[in-house]
């Protein structure tokens, strides 16, 4: 059994006031008649009846190797048809999804989180992302001991014998009849996600089809998605924002399409070919996108009507040129453990669009705490952590006391790690992490605001602001660019850029390097912990700059 935070007083408010309903996530695929397409990716494009089928085959083929209701079920897939056909069968049958399996993880890792998971069965495509070796592999996963079942998406090597305990996965066109009820507990932990450790060592968040559906439905009500809506999620399934694809997917009722491009097709090509009307991704893909876009003389993105972005601040300059070609951004923050809990509406206006987050979904609420005292709210208008509760947040880290203990304040407040500020409209403005925050001798400097500003110099393609230790100060900025082809910058025509855009004096970078590539997570976001590790192992070229104001 699963420990988790669920409490029969907050349940029922959730109950009365229809933020949490008695629907699982594979009764939404179960209700819905539509003879319309449903789920699609490059080798297959469903229906509502022929995607039910498939998650019934492959429940019946996990309840066939002994699975139990709570057991936990290891995708390690990319963005197909199988990671979702995979995550409903769990919904189905009771199980667990463990999603988070990303495509750069080694196979080390990837026996790590299984171990700690204690997964019952993996679900794999063979030579997938980092896996080299699949015998040795699979011979490593079978001292896994609560390991019952691997599932191999074809093509499946035929040194996969019998003693390995795997399976072909079934079909698309299987019809097995299942043999057990599907399981009907709305607040049944369905899905166990492991953060992506931007800040440190991945936890693994524990949602319910409730507090998962709570945002889908609160986003579609918000939305209203046409009938003949396209979503097409940018983000890999592995991460959270394919979750909140799904979840508003099925809330919504109309088709989802995976970013599983065909062979020689472009991401552009893609979203043209598929009639894509609503983008979901994070700001890198929103910047790759539009440079693709001037690359190709493009004006348009095809049908292409709201881009969401989220995982990190929106570049002003991204959220204005998409706004001036006629698509909608949704400013979205939010974090697995809460979902996409805070985004702007469809009527706003283009200032609240750009420079905010937003406002809370419904049924959940947003406050502004003190950095040191989480327990003491701050005025409006101050910078201070990010603080949540309600119905789309999750129900605890998985085998963590102490880290779920220490993500709440004693009134029960989720301290979210970021900084922001509420203004009189209670929209979110993101200041940055609380551990990207750079003291420098007492003085406190927010990384985002200067990454804001950086963007707005055509030179710059991504920028990443970070602290460099120092004996004397405590702490001083440096700046990392990556530009964009063609363009050169010297460091002191950028401090007077920013200097221009409006940054203090008191804020300026103190270095200053230029890189050809940036360290990612799976799902887009700058890791700057590893820009840092590389500056002090002595990888970064740093050029020391001194601001000098104009006279």
């Amino acid at each position: 059994m699963l420990l988790s935070l669920l409490n029969y007083a907050s349940a029922k408010k959730y109950y009365a006031h229809g933020i949490w309903r008695s629907e699982t996530l594979f009764d939404l695929v179960q209700q819905n008649k539509s003879p319309g397409f449903a789920l699609r990716d490059s080798r297959h494009r469903l229906t509502w009846n022929e995607l039910q089928r498939w998650v019934e085959s492959v429940s019946e083929q996990l309840h066939q190797a002994g699975l139990k209701r709570g057991d936990r079920v290891a995708i390690w897939l990319p963005s197909r048809c199988e990671s979702v056909v995979t995550f409903l069968a769990c919904a189905r049958n009771g199980y667990v999804a463990c999603t988070s399996l990303h495509q750069n993880y080694s196979s080390a890792e990837i026996l790590s989180l299984v171990r700690h998971s204690r997964a019952a069965a993996l679900v794999m495509l063979p030579g997938y992302g980092a896996l080299k070796d699949v015998d040795a592999f699979c011979t490593q996963a079978q001292e896994v001991e609560t390991f019952k079942l691997m599932l191999t998406v074809t093509p499946s090597p035929s040194s996969l014998a019998a003693d390995y305990a795997a399976a072909d996965y079934a079909a698309a066109d299987s019809q097995a009849i299942p043999s057990i009820p599907a399981a009907n507990d709305p607040d049944a932990i369905v899905y166990l996600a492991f953060t992506s450790g931007t800040t440190g060592a991945p936890k693994g968040v524990m949602h319910s089809h409730n507090t998962l559906l709570a945002n889908g439905r609160a986003m579609v009500q918000e939305w209203k998605y046409p009938a003949n809506t396209v979503l097409l999620s940018l983000s890999p399934m592995s991460h959270h924002i394919g979750t909140v694809a799904v979840e508003q997917w099925l809330a919504g009722g109309f088709e989802l399409v995976l970013n599983d491009l065909p062979q020689h097709t472009s991401t552009l090509d893609w979203i043209h070919q598929t009639g894509a009307t609503y983008l979901m991704g994070v700001p890198t893909h929103a910047m790759d996108i539009l440079s693709a876009m001037k690359q190709r003389g493009d004006t348009g993105l095809g049908k292409v009507a709201i881009f969401y972005m989220a995982g990190s601040p929106i570049p002003v300059e991204v959220a204005e040129s998409f706004l001036k070609i006629g698509i909608t951004p949704q400013n979205i923050y939010g974090m697995t453990e809460n979902g996409s809990h805070q985004y702007t509406s469809p009527d706003d206006d283009a200032r609240t669009i750009v420079q905010t987050c937003g406002r809370a979904a419904a049924g959940f609420e947003t406050k502004i705490v003190d950095q040191l005292d989480p327990n003491k709210d701050v005025p409006e208008g101050e910078v201070g952590e990010i603080a949540t509760r309600g119905g789309l947040l999750m129900l605890g880290y998985y085998n963590n006391q102490s880290a779920t203990e220490d993500s709440f304040n004693r009134e029960g407040w989720f301290l979210s790690g970021d900084l922001g500020t509420l203004d009189e409209h209670r929209c979110l403005r993101i200041v940055g992490r609380k551990k990207d925050l750079i003291i420098r001798g007492g003085h406190n400097i927010y990384p985002a605001r200067i990454e804001e500003l950086g963007y707005r110099h055509p030179a710059v393609f991504k920028c990443a602001a970070f602290g460099v230790p120092d004996a004397r100060l405590g702490e001083k900025v440096c700046m990392a660019l990556m530009l964009r082809d063609g363009f050169l910058i010297e460091p002191n025509e950028f401090l007077q850029h920013l200097y221009r855009e409006g940054l203090s004096k008191y804020d300026m970078p103190e270095y200053f390097t230029v890189m050809p590539a940036f360290p990612l997570t799976p799902s887009g976001k700058i890791l700057k912990r590893e820009i840092q590790a590389m500056n002090r192992a002595g990888k970064l070229s740093l050029t020391a700059i001194r601001f000098q104001e104009p006279a």
